[in-house]
């Protein structure tokens, strides 16, 4: 036998083997994904009120990744051209549908912030309440008993949570403690510490609400100016990210005997990757600018 053939079989073993090891490092990912990671997701939307089982998250996981392997393999032209061209087209494709498994993990992100202004825009009255109910003559957990009879989702649910765990026992430090952990609130914090150091000394309560009212009023109405002074550099940031994509879909349907050629080159589509991460890092240059701590 001539060296051909056992060269052949033999790259034939290595790429066999090759793939069967990618294979088990798959499986393996995809077992962790759809396990560890699904109920540490799913455990962290039951600390917003959102009860969503950890296999539903993992097939929101799998079907936002699928979708978009698929359109990035599509939009870059698909089986046509040569073969070394699909093969790069697909690996891109595969990479940008592998980061839209932690798309559950970014709604989470996103819903938890949206969830923690309104909390933050709710203590402000929270505590005004709290401080009338305190003058009233009641006590603390009283007060948040208003506050949760009177009360708007999301502050009525997390002082809800916070007096049923007072009530099989949970230390009322230990509770508050708890409620500032899941809502990630500053706001939230302050007040918690104003709490626990009031009961230790026997502080006002109810000018201490007071202060950390205006406090809490004065921080939102600078962040709203905040908002307003950069709402031009986030309308930019959106327009330079967005222009390129369309552009290139635009160019794609008007002349498509120009574009066609460089969709279906490997040197064409590794400009486009490196189009999109300098994009990627733009848009992480500029989100970093406007965010402004306060």
């Amino acid at each position: 036998m001539s060296p051909t053939p056992w060269i052949v079989i033999f790259t034939g073993i290595c790429f066999a083997g090759l793939t069967a090891v990618a294979l088990q490092a798959f499986a393996a990912g995809a077992n962790a994904y759809s396990g560890t990671y699904s109920s540490k997701t799913a455990r962290q939307f039951e600390d917003i009120f959102l009860f969503i089982p950890p296999r539903r998250i993992a097939e929101i996981g799998w079907i936002c990744a699928a979708l978009t392997a698929i359109l990035v393999f599509l939009a870059l032209g698909g089986i046509a051209g040569a073969a070394p061209a699909i093969l790069v087209r697909g690996a891109v494709a595969i990479v940008l549908g592998a980061l839209m498994l932690l798309a559950p993990a970014q709604f989470l992100v996103v819903f938890r912030n949206r969830r923690r202004r309104r909390f933050n825009m709710q203590l402000v009255d929270a505590l005004t309440n709290m401080g009338n109910a305190l003058k009233s003559g009641f006590s603390i957990t009283q007060a948040i008993e208003h506050v949760v009879e009177n009360g708007e989702n999301p502050i009525a649910e997390e002082f809800a949570t916070l007096l049923h765990q007072t009530r099989v026992g949970v230390g009322f430090q230990e509770a508050m403690r708890n409620l500032d952990q899941r809502v990630g609130s500053d706001d939230l914090t302050l007040v918690v510490l104003s709490i626990e150091t009031a009961r230790r000394t026997g502080g006002n309560l109810t000018e201490i609400f007071a202060n950390i009212s205006h406090t809490i009023q004065e921080r939102l109405r600078i962040e709203n100016r905040i908002r307003t002074l950069t709402a031009q550099g986030r309308l930019q940031g959106i327009v330079l990210g967005i222009m390129p994509l369309a552009l290139g879909i635009v160019l794609n349907i008007v002349q498509p005997e120009m574009m066609q050629p460089f969709v279906h080159s490997a040197p064409g589509i590794a400009v486009m990757a490196v189009v999109g991460v300098l994009l990627f890092c733009g848009a992480l240059s500029i989100r970093k600018i406007i965010r402004i701590d306060i």
